[in-house]
């Protein structure tokens, strides 16, 4: 029963994954993460051919080994987020106080996304922690 619940969640992540590399604002990368942590557990097949893949496979991999996000991905991530609130705030024109709490959970988002080393050769996967 649980391996069938992790492939059918790895399953569900793989589709995200594909959708968000076709729609603006969906990410893929961490879908494409989400399966291979869920097929690590209930088929070791799967999770070989998403880290093998030659798009999807080097962003995973990145991060299990190094919890590193490439440059052009934190980019596209901050940008994404930067869009989003203010598509958020010119649409919905929210009350200040919600404004203000929705800005400060996607600035913490977007800080984590940018203090992750940016790949295996950033001086700062070797800090010590």
């Amino acid at each position: 029963m649980r391996r069938t619940t992790f492939k059918l969640l790895g399953t569900g992540c793989v589709g995200l994954g594909l959708l968000g590399a076709f729609l603006p604002l969906l990410p893929s990368t961490i879908f494409f993460i989400l399966a291979a942590a869920c097929f690590a557990r209930s088929s070791p097949a799967l999770e070989a051919r998403i880290l093998r893949h030659p798009v999807f496979g080097p962003p995973v991999v990145a991060w299990r080994e190094h919890g590193a996000i490439g440059r052009k991905a934190k980019t596209l991530a901050v940008g994404g987020m930067a869009f989003g609130f203010g598509m958020f705030v010119y649409t919905a024109e929210p009350q200040p106080w919600l404004a203000v709490l929705v800005g400060l959970f996607i600035a913490a988002c977007a800080a984590y996304v940018l203090s992750r080393p940016s790949g295996p050769d950033d001086s700062s996967v070797n800090r010590p922690q």
